[in-house]
């Protein structure tokens, strides 16, 4: 047999009598094909017993299989629909592990990780009452007072994370945890779960923040955000998570007692060419005393680089040398994977030959022109550039994408127009556009052209100030003015989108942001005031939009802002858009043909023209959404909180949440911890669990 377990056809036709493989070469070999085709029934026959004999242990057992050798040990089945925990192999293979250890706080804590796919700590709330000691049974941790000179300490407890690292004792409270209105009781156990990841960017250049080359900025859009620490691996069940373990936001006294964990290569922040020994974190917040500058940064005779995690700031003592890019490898936090990132999107990544990769900065220009008849740029790093004024498809199919954990910034002053011959498709993976739109311009054919954005991020607003707000207000990101085009966004975040009567947008687990609920989000091209102005190509700002836009599609999306199309049809989605004072619109959400299309399991504003609905809500007023942040570039951006009313947070058509948050399946994940909860938890406990992030 070969290597594989498989036969060789060789090896079948030499178990053959010789006197027969003699003939059948005087005969040309019949025998031998009719061999070949047998031996590859013989190898499926020899696959299946080798399968057989896997399928007796789970570790390598077929997908099919692993609920039948779960039955054997009495697990129960959990909600399969979160593709982190689809699989029950590794909850079956720990079944008999976690019940030796039943009713212990370690294995608590592994259930909430195992079976929700998020960072979990459990506190046992009891250990944190203030109590009278026995003498007999001294608890040196139960203190009835604060350590004040424990800075760090005192960072980590109170409201930071919910109190999920709070070591303080604290006077009993009498409500329920299981509601999250009580903690610290007897019976009380807590488990606090992290939603919100941290994606790490490698050898990302810093933005200069005054062009002095002193201070800069970690995000590559140059506003402050927060840094955050990437979780550590957890290898024995018995160990209780500590903050290294999870996926914190760095705080300044807690990064400055921790920085030997966090600081350094493969860690969860580096500075390039700058040692541990030269890193201070401090406070870099701007100096009000002398406008321009921030406090405590480095001055011309220190040797020392400051870091502010909380701001995402660093300030040198001295500028670089001339050609020098200062660079850094950090983590963000962020709740969904959608948008430009550092997550894994291998699963969508496509291959087109040829391929022309480009790095370092370097011109697109050349690279695009070289694959204009069909082909693939692939950008490898997270670097900025400068986006090309056109991309041109003459032919087949053209992609654009970044590399995987790649995050490439595109910026451009006026805009990107995508020139398409007719049948031709444009795909964009993976990057950010900043500046300002992406245009596909009017063509005098009937042709249909496709662009395809997928994991992309057409930043809301243009830019964003060192705040973080939106620079400006309105702007549309993407403009359709093909009649016969095709757009189709996945995982993207996009500002407000102009798109002609004709044009058909289709968008799924994606975000439509207008950067405020009475801004316009989707609409058509109005001439001479409208949305759209088109006397300057180089310019086209928002206005009215009262010019319906063409068919739009949504599913599992989040759209902040005003709608007006020609069709609708949406899907698990959520339309959050409000009327100002003194509008123009009749509607928030507002379609031309109320006959056809279809509005389901989605929340829609009240006062909105739409056609027909099913299942949905927002005709009560308490049905409306909460969400952690509006504001693009948040940690928490878009995540829904547990506040909002069940109506919305399990009212999708299968029962999770509505908006782009659908696919992380939050009520499902909640579900099979209550589950995994009534089986493992010692009598007389209750647990409750709190998000803290």
């Amino acid at each position: 047999m070969s290597g594989s377990g498989l036969y060789t056809t060789e090896e079948v036709y030499r178990l053959l009598p010789s006197v027969y493989r003699v003939r059948d070469v005087e005969q040309d070999g019949i025998l031998r094909e009719l061999v070949d085709v047998l031996t590859t029934q013989v190898n499926v026959l020899a696959e299946s017993l080798e399968q057989a004999y896997d399928d007796q242990f789970i570790e390598t057992c077929a997908a099919w299989v692993a609920p039948y050798i779960g039955d054997l040990v009495g697990y129960r089945t959990l909600h399969g629909v979160v593709p982190q925990v689809a699989s029950p192999r590794a909850d079956v293979a720990n079944t008999i592990r976690y019940r030796r250890r039943k009713g212990t706080v370690g294995v608590l804590e592994q259930l909430a990780r195992d079976v929700t796919g998020w960072p979990a700590h459990a506190v046992e709330f009891f250990q944190l009452l203030v109590t009278t000691q026995y003498m007999n049974h001294v608890r040196p941790l139960a203190g009835a007072t604060a350590d004040l000179r424990s800075a760090a300490q005192l960072e980590l407890g109170g409201a930071f994370q919910a109190g999920a690292f709070d070591r303080f004792a604290h006077t009993g409270e009498m409500r329920r945890i299981s509601s999250r209105s009580g903690r610290y009781n007897i019976p009380n156990v807590g488990l606090f779960l992290w939603r919100v990841q941290a994606l790490r960017l490698s050898e990302s250049p810093l933005v200069d923040a005054d062009g002095a080359g002193l201070r800069y900025r970690f995000d590559q859009l140059g506003t402050d955000k927060p840094l955050f620490a990437a979780p550590r691996t957890e290898t024995d069940i018995t160990h209780l998570a500590e903050p290294l373990d999870v996926p914190l936001p760095l705080l300044r006294r807690y990064t400055d007692a921790s920085l030997a964990a966090l600081y350094g290569a493969g860690l969860s922040l580096s500075l390039e060419n700058v040692g541990i020994g030269d890193v201070h974190v401090c406070d870099l917040s701007d100096d009000p005393a002398v406008p321009g500058t921030w406090a405590h940064e480095p001055q011309p005779a220190d040797t020392f680089v400051a870091v502010d995690p909380v701001l995402g700031r660093v300030a040198f003592p001295a500028a670089p040398a001339a050609g020098e890019t200062r660079r850094a490898t950090f983590h963000y936090g962020s709740a969904l994977s959608i948008g430009g990132g550092g997550y894994d999107r291998s699963p969508s990544l496509e291959r087109l030959d040829p391929v022309e990769n480009v790095s370092g900065g370097d011109p697109l220009g050349p690279a695009l022109a070289a694959v204009e008849s069909g082909g693939e740029v692939q950008i490898l790093d997270s670097d900025p550039y400068a986006a090309p004024a056109t991309i041109t498809a003459t032919a087949g199919t053209v992609l654009v994408q970044a590399a995987n954990r790649a995050r490439p910034l595109l910026s451009r002053a006026d805009q990107v127009t995508l020139a398409l011959a007719p049948n031709t498709t444009v795909v964009i993976d993976g990057l950010m556009l900043a500046g300002g739109p992406l245009v596909i311009e009017q063509s005098a054919d009937t042709e249909p052209r496709t662009l395809v954005l997928r994991h992309c991020t057409l930043v809301p607003g243009i830019t964003r100030d060192p705040d973080g707000e939106p620079h400006s207000l309105g702007r549309a990101s993407l403009i359709v003015l093909h009649p016969f085009a095709q757009v189709t966004l996945d995982h993207c975040v996009v500002g407000p989108i102009v798109a002609v009567d004709g044009a058909e947008v289709k968008a799924n687990d994606s975000v439509l942001d207008a950067c405020g609920r009475n801004e316009v989000a989707f609409c058509g091209r109005s001439l001479g005031g409208g949305l759209l102005t088109v006397s300057s190509a180089a310019d086209r700002e928002t206005g009215d939009g009262l010019a319906a836009g063409g068919h739009l599609t949504l599913e599992a999306c989040s759209v902040l802002g005003k709608v007006h199309a020609e069709q609708l049809d949406v899907s698990d989605s959520l339309l959050m858009a409000e009327l100002a004072g003194g509008d123009a619109w009749q509607w928030p959400v507002w379609a031309e043909r109320r006959q056809v299309g279809c509005i389901r399991f989605s929340f829609v504003p009240p006062g909105s023209r739409t056609p027909r609905r099913f299942h949905c809500a927002g005709a009560d007023p308490a049905e409306r959404p909460f969400h952690a942040s509006l504001r693009y570039g948040d940690p928490g951006y878009m995540q829904l909180r547990r506040s909002t009313v069940d109506a919305i947070r399990m009212g999708a058509s299968d029962e999770s949440e509505m908006g782009v948050t659908h696919e992380l399946y939050a009520p499902q994940r909640e579900s099979n911890l209550r589950i995994r909860l009534d089986e493992y938890l010692r009598f007389g406990l209750e647990a409750g669990f709190f998000y803290a992030t």
